[in-house]
């Protein structure tokens, strides 16, 4: 398109689910009710491992900050999505699409890395018991958690800068419930392969640097729990795990088909339901593995004392 035809973009109108009547209703009630779970059961979490000094440990340490980045992530899409369920003309300016892109980009890469070195946590309780107060002190874990937070920031930055300085002649319609890579590049007019390789790039690298260390850890795990001779000792031991690596599954499965292809063959219905299992299904599902089914939090919230290991 030549740049005299061009029509500069000044806002965005978000398209959302193509509900109507009762339907839509119904899924406004669903999604209200996630969010409520996600919220209260997260802030639960943090306050729980927070007052309570004998959830002082990595695992309670890094599960909050899980909690902490589920908040902060739901925050910045599900209330934004309830609106363009009840709203029937969603315009949003062209700097809140920006503000909100950052925050997706910024918080799905520090929960790959959070879930790596949550991983990597519970191989030391595992497979280095009789170290794991040393190994996993404090100090350490105070500058994982951090290097989890900042590991997005250079990404989303980085990325949202250059996307939203390209010229968008391609209408001003976002053909979903948020502003996602995907919905917003089929708006710009110049040629994205650049930008669609090395955000490629930047996804596999991003998702694949945890995702190695979850399989190693994991692997030593296995290695390590096939040698316990109780059998009782191995269910345990297997047990620590099992929420962790659901979690994990269920992130990566639907995180990946939707940023690993920014422009993707999948029809537009079938990314805003992947997009919304890990937008909204995915976070309530950790609430209850990590929260509202885990004993020791349910046992800490009733003032018991069990300690699921060393204070820090």
């Amino acid at each position: 398109m030549k740049p005299g035809n061009q029509t500069i973009i000044t806002h965005f109108i978000l398209l959302g689910f193509a509900f109507h009547g009762k339907i839509r209703l119904l899924f406004f009630i669903a999604i209200s009710f996630m969010f409520l779970a996600i919220m209260t059961g997260n802030s639960l979490t943090v306050v729980v491992t927070t007052i309570d000094p004998a959830l002082h440990t990595p695992m309670y340490y890094f599960l909050k900050n899980l909690a902490l980045m589920e908040i902060c992530y739901s925050l910045s899409v599900v209330p934004k999505m309830l609106v363009t369920l009840l709203v029937e003309r969603k315009i949003t300016s062209f700097t809140a699409c920006a503000l909100q892109l950052n925050c997706v980009v910024l918080f799905v890469t520090c929960e790959c890395f959070l879930l790596g070195t949550m991983a990597y946590d519970r191989q030391v309780a595992i497979c280095h018991p009789l170290h794991y107060s040393t190994m996993m002190n404090r100090n350490l874990c105070v500058k994982m958690a951090i290097g989890s937070w900042l590991s997005g920031v250079p990404v989303a930055v980085g990325f949202t800068t250059w996307l939203f300085t390209l010229p968008f002649c391609g209408g001003n319609k976002v053909d979903h419930f948020f502003r996602d890579v995907s919905p917003v590049l089929k708006l710009v007019c110049a040629d994205t392969a650049l930008f669609e390789l090395l955000i490629f790039v930047a996804t596999v690298i991003i998702m694949m640097i945890p995702f190695s260390l979850i399989a190693i850890s994991y692997l030593c795990i296995i290695h390590a729990v096939l040698h316990i001779p109780s059998g009782v000792g191995r269910k345990r031991a297997f047990s620590t795990c099992a929420a962790h690596l659901l979690v994990v599954t269920l992130f990566y499965s639907t995180a990946g088909i939707i940023h690993l292809q920014p422009k993707s063959s999948l029809s537009s219905n079938m990314k805003k339901m992947v997009s919304l299992s890990y937008t909204v299904v995915t976070p309530v599902l950790n609430t209850i593995i990590y929260s509202l089914r885990n004993q020791e939090v349910k046992q800490r919230s009733n003032s018991t004392n069990l300690s699921p290991g060393h204070n820090f």
